[in-house]
């Protein structure tokens, strides 16, 4: 008989073999969907190589890519360390969009520095907000906060339409086309964020703030006392409440830094590629969702998020250059999902183990107790 049972003490050697695994089995799975539709598995994953990575510019576009996936991945891992499930990245990525872009407005005439630390302050203030307000809810109320989060999502996203596409606010154009066919405010040029070359690669700047905001987090969740109250919390929570953690606030703040850590993203987003309050074009990218998938495939580690936003940026950037008739449709896109999924399973088998537990023959006539009375 085969049963499962959690392991008491997880090998270090799997934190790495099974994200590597998740990923590979995902590549084999997607090779023979592409076999079975009449492609070559092999060529078309060339392709995707050459256009994510190796090709002239295209890593400096899959740094790009890979920008806003980093902040909600990183988003996602800080609260899910603690067993929160923030799904709101999407709609704390969409307020700090909306808060970065209404500063960048205000303050585009002047030095680039100024206009940077005032769109990221904006940004993450911005996301801050909007997630405090689940962890206020799930802090004070019990409220859970995978409701709440997806909630507020939507009435992000409606909410950025509106000023843009619903009133007179100050993010939409009011000049020239902006009157007949609505859209935002574009930024100043000199608001622009820079992008650094080094050597063949242009490094965005919102990629390198990406970076290090992993290394703070991992400072933060390794060498200080809140990141072992959040260690203590995901652990066993009414041990940590026993010892005198003051747990909700742990909870609400962890949501209000995961939320501002999504709001630069949107801060990013803005600064970096956009350079516009663009509701229609964030409702329809995903970034917060596919935040969480790089946050699975690292482990929760925000050093390995960078790593993952890199590869899944890569895929995303392949997957806009190889459209066309002669590449398999949707294959990039059911790559990402298949790493989900072997990402899950992988998971699965790090917490568990399976046993093979020998039956046990049973005498009929020792069990029998009235046998035995005879």
């Amino acid at each position: 008989m085969i049963r499962l049972e959690p392991r008491v003490e997880r090998p270090r050697r799997l934190s790495v073999l099974v994200p590597l695994g998740s990923v590979v089995v995902a590549l084999v799975l997607g090779g023979v969907i592409v076999a079975l539709d009449g492609a070559d598995p092999i060529a078309a994953y060339e392709r995707i190589l050459d256009r994510g990575f190796l090709a002239d510019g295209a890593l400096s576009a899959t740094l790009i890519a890979a920008t806003p996936l980093l902040f909600t991945g990183l988003a996602a891992a800080v609260a899910f360390r603690m067993n929160v499930f923030n799904i709101g990245g999407e709609g704390q990525f969409v307020m700090g969009a909306v808060g970065a872009s209404a500063a960048g407005l205000a303050v585009g005439d002047g030095p680039l520095a100024v206009t940077v630390a005032a769109m990221l302050l904006a940004g993450a203030a911005a996301g801050a907000a909007w997630a405090a307000i689940a962890g206020a809810l799930r802090a004070w109320a019990n409220t859970n906060e995978i409701i709440t989060t997806l909630m507020l999502n939507y009435l992000a996203a409606n909410l950025a339409e509106y000023l843009i596409f619903g009133s007179k606010s100050y993010w939409r154009q009011l000049e020239g086309t902006g009157l007949m066919f609505p859209q935002g405010r574009p930024l100043v040029a000199r608001a622009f964020w820079p992008r650094y070359d080094l050597g063949p690669v242009e490094v965005p700047l919102g990629f390198a703030i990406g970076v290090a905001v992993a290394v703070g987090l991992a400072v933060l969740l390794r060498t200080t006392r809140f990141g072992f109250q959040v260690r203590v919390i995901a652990d066993e929570p009414r041990a940590a409440r026993f010892a005198g953690i003051r747990t909700r606030r742990a909870v609400f703040v962890l949501l209000a830094l995961s939320g501002a850590v999504a709001g630069l993203g949107g801060a990013a987003d803005v600064g970096d590629t956009r350079h516009v309050l663009d509701p229609k074009a964030l409702s329809q990218v995903g970034y917060g969702y596919a935040g969480i998938v790089v946050a699975a495939l690292a482990r929760l580690n925000p050093l390995a998020v960078v790593l993952t936003a890199v590869l899944m940026g890569g895929l995303a950037n392949a997957g806009r250059s190889l459209q066309g008739p002669d590449f398999p449709s949707g294959l990039v896109g059911t790559l990402q999902g298949l790493i989900l999924l072997c990402v899950l399973a992988g998971e699965a088998f790090a917490r568990y183990r399976i046993r093979r537990v020998p039956r046990v023959a049973v005498d009929p006539e020792a069990a029998d107790p009235v046998g035995a009375g005879a």
